[in-house]
Parts: C-alpha cells; sequence; structure tokens
C-alpha cells in the first residue's frame, strides 16, 4: 500500500515536472516567430502534442497495471 502511494507521488511529481518544461519552450519570441513565418511552429507543436499524448497513455496504462496487480494481490 505504501510503494503504491510512493508511485502515484512520483506520477504526479513527473506530470508537473513535465508540465513545468513545456510552458519554458515559448520563452524565445525570436526563434517563435521564424517558425511562425516559415509554417513549422505548427510541426513543433504537433511534435510536442504527440509526445504529452504518448507519455500520458503511458502513465495511464502503468496505473491501470497497477490497479490490477494490487486486486489480485489482495485476493
Amino acid at each position: 500500500m505504501k510503494r503504491l502511494k510512493t508511485l502515484r507521488m512520483k506520477y504526479w511529481t513527473s506530470l508537473l515536472f513535465l508540465l513545468v518544461s513545456l510552458t519554458s519552450f515559448g520563452q524565445d519570441g525570436q526563434r517563435a516567430d521564424l517558425l511562425r513565418s516559415d509554417g513549422k511552429i505548427y510541426v513543433v507543436v504537433g511534435v510536442i502534442l504527440i509526445i504529452f499524448l504518448g507519455i500520458v497513455v503511458n502513465m495511464i496504462r502503468l496505473e491501470r497495471k497497477l490497479n490490477r496487480i494490487e486486486k489480485n494481490n489482495g485476493k
């Protein structure tokens, strides 16, 4: 039970750090203007979204597996 709480805390901490790091991408205005003018900003946003969605899906799968293992150990 304690291990599960630790894993959940790691899960939320890593998600928080991921979100904080994503906000730092938009700090350089000149680079963003250049990408926007070339139309490449959509590629960058798309790649970031794909990576983020992959991480979220992986975390959800791990959480479900942990819940399943937890139920099996409780019986």
